[in-house]
């Protein structure tokens, strides 16, 4: 204790504020007084009687409050965002098999345990139904899958939901795994209106076109949330840009797509098999003859398919009445 950190303000500190002794129960020297005030932002205790400051360890400094909403499932004051794709957001356990956590190498029995224990995380983490989805072979393969398919992250991240929500409800019971990705990545992409064919998705998963597209109407009918088609004008920006069509040829393609809209004929063909009809004939109308081989090849569609749907658009637009 020392007197020359006395203060006058100290001296005529109320008798209201004084804290209980501490621990050690030290009492004051020179009024014999126990009780202590505690200043939170010094982290200083004096007498409350007569007002010397006492010498010795820092207390300790009072518990900051909470912040408001913490606690409370609100998501405030625990870091920043992480998004559901994030890698690191639900970390497993790493076993290699062959050396520990300071890089010596294990003995025969340590590699055995230890791969007898990599065996059954596997083997839970596969079985498990609502495990996370970070852990599983759906999450890469829906990552390596959309990669090939070009879609952006937000793609990926609706994809990878759309997946863990149908397999919380057991949609995917009884279907392989390139179906079910394949399945999701189209779903994904009709709800972001990104052109991609159903055959294009099914290449990119290494699955039958046919259960891809059983597995999406399963998901139709059981998930929450519409799926709209996607329409020709998105098939058009993505496969005028492939073909290298003028701007003259993309106008006239969005007219006569436009055009065949009021026409009740064209109900039940395909959207991208239609926009490849329309500009296989456009481009021939304005002196950009593409070949039918080069636009079914870009539009993946076959050119029987090309032929047949030419030749109906072709006759629309020509007993479409004048202006």
């Amino acid at each position: 204790m020392t007197g020359a950190g006395v203060s006058e303000a100290r001296r005529s500190a109320p008798a209201d504020d004084a804290a209980p002794p501490g621990p050690q129960g030290r009492t004051c020297s020179m009024c014999g007084s126990t009780r202590r005030i505690l200043d939170p932002i010094r982290l200083e205790e004096s007498c409350a009687d007569c007002g010397p400051v006492f010498d010795g360890p820092m207390p300790r400094p009072p518990p900051i409050p909470d912040a408001p909403g913490a606690g409370d499932g609100s998501g405030r004051g625990i870091g920043p965002f992480a998004s559901a794709s994030n890698p690191r957001r639900a970390l497993g356990s790493t076993l290699s098999g062959y050396r520990d956590g300071q890089g010596r190498p294990l003995n025969w029995q340590k590699r055995y345990e230890f791969q007898h224990l990599k065996r059954v995380m596997q083997r839970q983490t596969a079985r498990a139904v609502d495990g996370p989805l970070d852990r599983s072979m759906a999450r890469s393969e829906i990552d390596v899958d959309g990669q090939r398919l070009d879609l952006p992250p937000v793609a990926i991240q609706e994809a990878e939901r759309i997946f863990r929500e149908a397999k919380l409800r057991g949609l995917f019971r009884g279907r392989n795994l390139p179906s079910s990705v394949g399945a999701t990545l189209y779903a994904a992409c009709r709800r972001y209106s990104i052109p991609r064919t159903l055959g294009e998705v099914a290449k990119a998963s290494s699955a039958r076109r046919s259960e891809v597209g059983r597995v999406f109407k399963i998901l139709q009918r059981g998930l929450d949330g519409a799926m709209p088609s996607v329409g020709p004008r998105a098939f058009l920006a993505r496969f005028a840009e492939e073909l290298a069509l003028s701007h003259t040829v993309r106008t006239n393609v969005e007219e006569m797509l436009e055009e065949l809209n009021r026409r009740p004929e064209i109900s039940g063909i395909s959207p991208h098999g239609l926009v490849a009809a329309v500009i296989y004939l456009s481009a021939a109308r304005n002196g950009e003859r593409r070949s039918r081989t080069q636009v079914a090849r870009v539009t993946a569609v076959t050119e029987v398919t090309l032929r047949s749907t030419s030749r109906l658009v072709e006759r629309l637009t020509s007993d479409a009445p004048a202006p």
